[in-house]
């Protein structure tokens, strides 16, 4: 249940959050759509309409596993945690803001259970994603966020990655970010 992993992750709050990702299976894919729809829920009821409150399908998910790797953080067997990184440059993403890297990696659809939010797994994650991206290899982590209330900006700031344009894209307003990966 969700709100086992709540009250554990509340107790481990001062001592670190610790996850591991795995890579997401077909079989992951029900529980994936749900996680997203529900964090799109969420955020829609606190902040309105906007292009954070599309829900997830099961095809999508599908879909987005041929394009990239799809992470899953877990707690006992629920799903708590989501993210893809890919090779690939998403639609969204103007590369031309970005540092000239040779091998960049994409992090997009990071998504962590409403509940748990403000708990430290997303933290937990970017931390595993900067593990991964190392042995990946990958000089840097790219990444977008809403410019919006309803965004994750701030909170990819507190984690170290830097702010390297503010762009439109398709009427939806967003924040590009960078993570630098030292050899």
């Amino acid at each position: 249940m969700i709100t086992d992993c709540v009250d554990r992750l509340s107790a481990d709050r001062y001592y670190g959050v610790h996850i591991q990702l795995s890579v997401a299976t077909p079989q992951d894919v029900s529980a994936i759509a749900s996680l997203r729809t529900a964090a799109a829920e969420a955020l829609t009821a606190l902040h309105g309409d906007g292009p954070w409150s599309s829900t997830s399908s099961e095809r999508s998910v599908l879909f987005e596993m041929k394009r990239g790797t799809i992470y899953l953080a877990r707690c006992g067997n629920q799903i708590i945690a989501t993210l893809i990184l890919s090779v690939r440059k998403p639609w969204a993403i103007d590369a031309k803001h970005f540092c000239a890297v040779k091998r960049p990696l994409y992090l997009t659809a990071m998504t962590v259970a409403p509940a748990l939010q403000r708990t430290g797994v997303g933290r937990a994650c970017l931390e595993q994603v900067r593990t991964l991206a190392k042995e990946w290899p990958a000089d840097s982590i790219r990444l977008d966020a809403w410019d919006a209330d309803a965004g994750a900006g701030e909170f990819y700031r507190k984690c170290g990655y830097r702010e390297v344009a503010r762009v439109i894209y398709r009427n939806a307003a967003l924040i590009y970010f960078e993570l630098l990966i030292e050899a």
